[in-house]
């Protein structure tokens, strides 16, 4: 079953700045909770969706960021600084959409999850018309995509994160998925 986008007719709101980003990922995964995704399609109009879902990961160290097998043209972007999109292909299929967060040579992302009545990674990539063209995209300068904020104080929850198996029951079981 296909989930219909709702698409909200809201006022400009104010575009989150560097210093948001540049914070670490345990503070910017939640942060991003309730806050706008603003993206412009090719015909000018501009679409809002609340971010309802995020995870965190967390530099070189945590077996489940893409950083822990070290620097690749892949990750590249991910040891710059913060307010830029990770963006990657996975399964054949899906495009993932992440945010970089942190300083410079601190590699931290955050994972968009879900957003209003859009769940999971790839539908919001399909939704948003994201592809390989956003990878490194700075989200404080950029006409075409961004966030605002919506100044909406979300109650959320975490709990550990989806799809990384592989990283290791310690690392698979931190509590680093934030959501509504």
């Amino acid at each position: 079953m296909t989930e219909k986008p709702h698409i909200r007719t809201v006022p400009e709101l104010m575009r989150l700045e560097r210093e948001f980003f540049t914070r670490d990922v345990l503070d910017v995964a939640p942060g991003l909770l309730s806050k706008m995704l603003a993206i412009k399609s090719i015909n000018g109009n501009i679409r809002k969706y609340y971010i309802s879902e995020t995870e965190a990961y967390r530099g070189s160290d945590d077996k489940a960021c893409h950083a822990c097998r070290g620097r690749t043209p892949r990750t590249e972007i991910m040891y710059h600084e913060g307010g830029r999109l990770y963006v990657y292909f996975v399964y054949g299929m899906y495009w993932m959409l992440n945010i970089v967060t942190g300083t410079e040579n601190n590699p931290q992302a955050v994972l968009i999850r879900s957003l209003e009545n859009c769940t999971g990674p790839g539908r919001i990539t399909r939704l948003l018309g994201i592809d390989k063209s956003f990878y490194g995209e700075d989200l404080v300068t950029s006409d075409r995509i961004w966030i605002e904020d919506s100044s909406i104080t979300p109650v959320y929850m975490a709990g550990p994160r989806i799809g990384v198996d592989y990283a290791g029951e310690f690392w698979k079981n931190k509590p680093w998925r934030y959501y509504l």
